[in-house]
């Protein structure tokens, strides 16, 4: 049997990608590596398919955005972010198809359809997903999570912006936090939980339970389970809602139990949406640079095409940071 690409690549322990670029003509390869592949063409006899090596010269032209989902859980303020980032960075040349992980079909994705692939990953079912792509070569990079695969990674590690925010609520005085979680099948929700468990712990700050329910990301569910918390029998002095818009619904149910925010109950966000500076009062939030995380991936992305990045860069880490409005009271 010939010799692949992966045999060379197996038996240098290192990805079929570095071996391909080596034998293209890559310059992002390091010399160390280079010399290794070369030397191991020649000892394995490995001889260059050259009809699939011509198909491959051949270009979609087509870059696919795949978020894990776009109706069920995906806040509109990251999908627009994403995509507004997308196209403004990308080279001209490239269409965008944006589509769901959770609607594609096994063994649909075909590398003569997609010259490259930006994951917008928010749940560990994305990683199959991931894997079937890395292993057709298509070159890809994964933003919002960090993966274990081996494939340029961009991300923020939300649990640490939470516990700026929950923090910013403790050192204010807050102790009976209520909490609006996003949705349970996302990594994101976990992030935060853990984000704000810390916070509470280190504090000696006891979660009272009753005051955690989920909603899922919208506007809508944060106005509901805002209303729910109202009408408890429990007491708490803030909110902490799992993204902006679930915190502008519960300000909304806040204001029609004649409540105030921050006068009667204090509201704190996640995400940095436009939205919480637009409203009264304007939302503390946690703001995650969606937006830069998406422009650096698409850059990283257009330099993987273009031979001008090695696809063995892992992870870029990119920090959240709190940002002050006027949604929260001190009471001290």
């Amino acid at each position: 049997m010939a010799t692949t690409i992966k045999d060379i690549a197996k038996a240098l322990g290192i990805s079929h990608s570095t071996v391909s670029r080596v034998l293209t003509g890559s310059k992002s390869v390091n010399e160390k590596t280079k010399e290794a592949v070369l030397n191991a063409v020649k000892e394995l006899n490995y001889i260059p398919n050259m009809s699939a090596r011509s198909l491959k010269i051949d270009k979609a032209y087509n870059i696919g955005v795949f978020f894990s989902t776009i109706s069920n859980g995906t806040s509109p303020f990251v999908f627009q972010t994403v995509i507004n980032n997308v196209y403004k960075n990308i080279d001209k040349k490239y269409n965008v198809i944006v589509k769901g992980i959770d609607m594609y079909e096994e063994n649909t994705i075909n590398p003569k359809n997609y010259d490259g692939i930006l994951v917008v990953s928010q749940k560990i079912d994305d990683d199959d997903f991931i894997k079937e792509i890395l292993e057709k070569e298509i070159p890809t990079v994964v933003i919002n999570r960090k993966v274990d695969h081996d494939v340029i990674n961009v991300y923020t590690d939300e649990s640490v912006g939470v516990y700026k925010g929950v923090e910013e609520l403790i050192k204010n005085g807050h102790k009976d936090i209520a909490i609006i979680e996003g949705a349970m099948n996302f990594d994101s929700t976990k992030m935060r939980r853990d984000g704000y468990l810390k916070a509470f712990n280190n504090y000696n700050i006891k979660l009272n339970k009753n005051l955690v329910l989920n909603g899922n990301f919208t506007v809508k569910s944060g106005y509901e389970k805002a209303n729910e918390l109202i009408e408890m029998n429990e007491q708490f002095s803030a909110i902490f809602a799992f993204n902006d818009e679930m915190a502008t619904g519960a300000i909304k149910a806040i204001t029609e139990h004649g409540l105030k925010v921050p006068e009667d109950i204090s509201i704190l966000g996640f995400d940095g949406n436009e939205i919480g500076r637009f409203i009264t009062p304007s939302i503390t939030t946690i703001k995650r640079p969606i937006g830069e995380i998406a422009r650096i991936a698409t850059d990283l992305l257009l330099r993987l095409l273009n031979n001008e990045q090695d696809i063995t860069t892992k992870k870029i880490y990119i920090e959240s940071e709190l940002e002050l409005g006027n949604s929260i009271k001190d009471l001290n």
